[in-house]
């Protein structure tokens, strides 16, 4: 990589950490000068001069750069430790606010009789495991799941629902083939663990149809369906999935009458 391109690399990293570009260039342009004038930065950065005293006197009330009140006066960055921290500190409280705020404008969408309606839409695996990991978090009373894609087998899948059944969670596993469910029954002994018969609804994974990748049933009103689409441009097919929330949601009545159908070790209230 040539040293312009690792500038202006950098540049576009402090940028999407919250400096603006004249900002910048002139932290960039200090951190190659044990210290410089403002006429210094200036020749390195290509920051018109008149704007590099502003983006320094930013700089300085971030804590990325010492001045030296001399004539002229001198500049220099802060060491690349100091630095890193203090916009990794900046940078892990925006998340912070964000997830905050985010917090305080949550809603949702309540039907005439007072029930949650929720029916949404997740694309990618690490969206998809993140939100089963919520999901099984969130259970009050039982977790039923059926794992198609041993992709899905993770470690941290594994340590989630282990804290699950510490909790008192009544969990029931199930894997599409032999060796899914001996390995999930060694792993989680807790568990309730099966081989499912589901092959007529699940399909295989790189067939020419949509295949499934996983269904989590939540406390019998919240579920999960994870599916693979044989369309997808990238080499793997891209997971995508569906979660819906709500005793009275129709598609979740539908489908955990379906998966309770097949899965003999759980019992259907609603029948």
């Amino acid at each position: 990589m040539t040293q312009d391109k690792t500038t202006d690399e950098a540049v576009s990293l402090l940028q999407n950490l919250g400096l603006q570009e004249y900002e910048a260039r002139c932290f960039i342009a200090l951190s190659k000068l044990p210290s410089g004038t403002a006429k210094e930065i200036h020749e390195i950065s290509e920051v018109p001069r008149t704007r590099v005293y502003d983006a320094i006197r930013v700089l300085e009330s971030q804590g990325l750069v010492e001045v030296q009140h001399s004539s002229p006066q001198l500049y220099r960055a802060v060491g690349s430790d100091e630095a890193t921290e203090i916009l990794r500190q900046r940078y892990n409280d925006r998340i912070d606010t964000l997830e905050t705020h985010l917090q305080n404008t949550k809603t949702e969408e309540i039907d005439d009789e007072g029930h949650v309606q929720e029916v949404w839409s997740l694309t990618g695996q690490s969206a998809i495991e993140s939100r089963t990991f919520e999901l099984i978090g969130e259970a009050d009373s039982e977790i039923a799941l059926l794992v198609v894609d041993e992709d899905a087998l993770s470690e941290s899948l594994f340590d989630t629902l282990r804290t699950a059944t510490d909790r008192g969670i009544s969990v029931v596993i199930g894997g599409q083939t032999g060796s899914i469910a001996r390995s999930l029954e060694q792993t989680l002994p807790k568990a309730r663990v099966f081989e499912t018969g589901l092959d007529w609804l699940t399909g295989p994974k790189n067939d020419e149809e949509v295949a499934i990748s996983r269904i989590l049933l939540v406390d019998r009103e919240t579920l999960l369906i994870g599916s693979y689409y044989p369309e997808s441009t990238d080499d793997e097919p891209a997971e995508q999935a569906v979660f819906a929330r709500g005793l009275q949601n129709g598609v979740v009545v539908l489908l955990r009458r379906l998966l309770t159908a097949g899965l003999p070790a759980v019992e259907d209230p609603g029948r």
